[in-house]
């Protein structure tokens, strides 16, 4: 038996007790951590998501995280002068998976029959309507993208006043985590700009951001 799943944003085919490393998980060591997200699975019987599987799930324990080895950079632009070598290990952890869950997938179809039973009228109570808070727009800030804005997000940072409050050291390594593609951004200046932002003043950052270059200040 094995499943088709996605782990931190790449798709592996796994089975039961086999090893994989994977991007950082914001996990400790030692526990176990669910992934819903699973495209196929092969139980004798080959099942297909549309994209996912509804009630399938892997479940893994984290064994230990680590560095992978070392990738050399190197840039050169000719007639330039322009020559910058860069060393980069990718962030990874080491997991192993516990299980394969189908049966939730069955449980659901069940669940799904018994909603379609009529039930007994029943009067709705009035209940007062919550507010839900907004997601700040964190592409506002300069050198931040979507795909940056949605890995801050899935780590608790969706405002400007908590990037505002976030460690440097910290952003440094979410981006680290997300692959080489992310680990060269510079995330020095964010949150003194998110700050701004949170604070409303609009016009004082839009006047920082001009005189910057790359998100580094002149």
């Amino acid at each position: 038996m094995y499943a088709i799943v996605e782990i931190a944003g790449q798709q592996f085919k796994v089975a039961k007790d086999q090893k994989v490393f994977v991007n950082r998980l914001q996990k400790e060591e030692g526990s176990k951590i669910t992934f819903d997200n699973v495209l196929l699975v092969d139980d004798g019987k080959v099942t297909i998501g549309a994209p996912a599987i509804k009630g399938a799930a892997v479940t893994a324990k984290i064994l230990s995280h680590l560095k992978g080895d070392k990738v050399i950079v190197f840039k050169k632009k000719r007639r330039k002068g322009y020559r910058v070598k860069n060393g980069h290990r990718q962030f990874l952890s080491e997991i192993q998976i516990e299980s394969i869950s189908v049966n939730s997938v069955k449980k659901a179809v069940k669940k799904k029959v018994e909603e379609t039973k009529p039930k007994a009228e029943v009067k709705p109570k009035k209940v007062a309507a919550k507010k839900v808070a907004k997601a700040d727009d964190l592409k506002k800030v300069e050198g931040i993208g979507p795909k940056i804005a949605d890995i801050f997000k899935e780590a608790g940072i969706d405002s400007f006043a908590k990037l505002a409050k976030a460690d440097v050291a910290k952003l440094k390594e979410l981006l680290e985590g997300a692959g080489s593609r992310y680990a060269s951004k510079v995330p020095d200046s964010w949150p003194k700009q998110a700050k701004l932002a949170s604070e409303g003043k609009w016009d004082e950052l839009k006047k920082w951001q001009e005189e910057v270059k790359g998100g580094i200040e002149k």
